[in-house]
């Protein structure tokens, strides 16, 4: 072998020292020319890197740190380095003696519940039964408008557009996690499995959360499935009743359900008075939007919210370019505007519970945003007891005026009432013309920029004239929402028309169930900057079928960051909406809560997770919270048969009982 090996060398080099030998050149020479043309090349490679070489590696520089720390944040062992994790509240449990002995049934909110088509257009080829909502999303960058295309629905049904069915996911997995390494309710399914609950005694009840409620048991039949599978794991499971997990929108969902399964067919489930006290033991609402979320007015306006907005103010031309026709902004508010799931999400209860133009019950709440200390309040643990309230106070010279939902400029949100223009409706039905232009549908093709400025200058809006505004700036889809969806307050629930479907998701408008055994709690986050109200500004952009509004992200000052002015919650709730009606609304025998069913407030104050944590461990993000410990262990103490009372009572650390003090409802039987 060395042989044939010494035999190709030769005949490699020996042409080589033959042409040295022909040549008046010296190897040292021809070594130097050699290296001449090395350097040559590397001149003419670094030449050639340009712009767009330095922006590509720049921002694969950028996609693998962001999956690296990605991963490290979701995938880190938890004895990594000698250092151990806590141990999960189901093993502890267990340990403990607990054991699952209630069935569970889980109801997931808007968005985090996975969607899959069962039929579609030409250009879905190869996507039958796959997830075109949750999972991995690899469709938005392959197929972008044949993707929306799928997600919307019929502009004057609201149900399937011709040709396409889409359809929730079922099982346990339809909303475990949302992408991949993204839990959702996987933490919890897996404590609960822990001390012993599986697939007979644990259910998901999936819907598809863009419909709204009462069309879900429409086209799909999502109510009488969880009637029939309440119904069933109480049969199976020794006569137990169920205990009810519901979060953020499923809260809504399954208040409509309570109403529905009552009221006689064929407009209810037929289940009588009596069969929520029969087969219900508890309801455990997670980040319940029970009267509403500002969030919901900013994605009807404008297709936007505080990240959008930021997104904007860092480069103003990324989500309103022309190029290749892309219009971001237009497409997002034709797919939203198309679910009614988002028009249920809008504030309920007008001006008594979000605040006029000079009022609103989180009058006295204190910002302090960089360092979060304004969550830290008062306490009311077990039995009602309060602590001391150690926060540091801050004098601001002026109220902030949360009631103004919307506010077009700085000035405007702050001035006194007596200064602002006042908002007329026959001003607002002279803004509509009968044009129409485009080809992305957003009705404001329909509004000249003449009639935009006259909505807009120095007014501001609460409330209830928001819902008129957006009757004006979106006739089609309020029209067919408020078909299905209601936003007041009843001033008599014993009047007929509150029999309707419409009512039956806005607790204001709707009586609990004959139920005096039946426990309601409402378990939140608390210490995280939310959302509450916004100032606005015309768009420079006057072309057909823009939107002709955007969120001032340079309106600074007080609660007022890059033009939204925050207040407690979890981030997407304030905790007026989570937590009025369990704090007072329901709080005894109401009018609201005829029979009297117990009600708790269990709020989680937010501590930013670590590293070597994971998401959600001591969170009171609106998502992150379902791995909160210690809101876990509520749950399974629960489902093993713990009361309310058990578990400790009320646990309050934020300012509810004083804003739903100011909240003036009657209240009485």
């Amino acid at each position: 072998m060395s042989s044939v090996l010494r035999f190709r060398k030769l005949c490699v080099t020996g042409p080589t020292l033959r042409n040295y030998e022909s040549s008046d050149q010296k190897p040292k020479d021809v070594k130097q020319g050699i290296e001449r043309q090395k350097v040559e090349k590397n001149k003419k490679r670094k030449k050639g890197w340009g712009c767009v070489d330095s922006c590509c590696w720049l921002i694969g520089c950028m996609c693998t740190t962001w999956w690296v720390l990605l991963f490290l944040y979701h995938c880190w062992p938890v004895n990594m380095g000698g250092l151990k994790g806590p141990e999960p509240p189901g093993v502890r449990l267990k340990n403990e003696g607990l054991t699952a002995l209630h069935p569970v049934v889980l109801i997931p909110g808007m968005v985090t519940g996975g969607l899959e088509l069962w039929e579609g257009r030409p250009c879905s080829q190869g996507l039958f039964r796959k997830r075109i909502w949750g999972g991995s999303f690899t469709e938005i960058l392959k197929r972008p408008l044949c993707w929306l295309e799928h997600l919307s629905l019929d502009n004057e049904t609201g149900l399937d557009p011709p040709g396409i069915r889409v359809r929730p996911v079922p099982g346990l997995v339809a909303a475990d996690y949302f992408a991949p390494g993204y839990f959702v309710w996987a933490v919890l399914i897996e404590n609960l499995a822990n001390i012993g609950y599986e697939g007979k005694n644990m259910y998901m009840a999936a819907y598809d959360w863009r419909l709204s409620f009462q069309n879900t048991e429409i086209r799909d039949q999502s109510l009488s499935r969880l009637k029939i599978n309440i119904e069933l794991m109480y049969a199976t499971n020794g006569n137990k009743k169920v205990v009810v997990v519901p979060h953020s929108m499923g809260v809504n969902y399954f208040l409509h359900f309570l109403k529905w399964v009552e009221t006689p067919p064929p407009m209810g489930g037929g289940g009588g008075p009596g069969w929520c006290d029969k087969y219900i033991k508890s309801i455990m609402n997670i980040g319940p939007a029970f009267l509403g979320i500002p969030k919901a007015v900013s994605a009807m306006f404008s297709a936007e919210a505080k990240d959008v907005a930021f997104i904007r103010s860092m480069d103003p031309g990324l989500l309103d370019s022309e190029i290749l026709g892309l219009k971001t902004m237009e497409h997002l508010m034709r797919v939203c505007r198309t679910w009614d799931s988002v028009v249920s999400l809008l504030p309920k209860g007008g001006e008594p519970i979000w605040g006029d133009l000079d009022s609103a019950p989180e009058d006295e709440h204190e910002c302090e945003l960089e360092t979060k200390s304004y969550f830290q309040s008062y306490s009311r643990e077990n039995n009602n007891s309060r602590n001391k309230d150690t926060r540091p106070q801050i004098q601001m010279k002026e109220p902030t005026k949360y009631g103004r939902i919307i506010s077009f400029g700085k000035t405007a949100s702050e001035q006194h009432s007596s200064k602002l223009h006042k908002v007329a409706p026959m001003e607002l039905m002279q803004a509509i013309s009968n044009a129409t232009c485009g080809e992305v549908w957003t009705e404001y093709g329909k509004i000249n920029r003449t009639n935009i400025q006259k909505l807009a200058d120095n007014k501001a809006y609460t409330a209830k004239t928001f819902i008129d505004l957006l009757r004006y700036v979106a006739p089609k889809t309020m029209e067919r929402a408020e078909a299905h969806l209601s936003h007041g307050i009843a001033t008599n629930l014993d009047d007929p028309k509150y029999g309707h479907y419409k009512y039956w998701s806005n607790p204001l408008e709707t009586k609990l169930p004959e139920a005096p055994d039946m426990e309601i709690y409402t378990m939140y986050g608390v210490g995280i900057p939310t959302e509450r109200s916004y100032v606005y500004k015309v768009s420079p952009s006057d072309k057909c079928n823009s939107i002709p509004f955007r969120i001032d992200s340079s309106a600074e000052g007080g609660c007022l960051r890059g033009g939204v002015y925050f207040v407690d919650g979890d981030e997407s709730v304030p905790v007026i909406s989570a937590g009025y009606m369990c704090a007072k609304g329901w709080r005894g025998k109401t009018r609201f809560n005829p029979s009297g069913s117990a009600t708790y407030i269990r709020e989680y104050r937010h501590k930013a997770p670590s590293l070597l944590e994971g998401r959600g461990l001591e969170s009171g993000h609106h998502v992150d919270i379902m791995g909160n410990a210690a809101l876990i262990e509520d749950v399974l103490r629960v489902a093993a048969g713990a009361t309310g009372e058990e578990i400790g009572g009320d646990r309050i650390y934020s300012d509810i009982l004083k804003m739903s003090d100011r909240v003036k409802i009657e209240l009485q039987v």
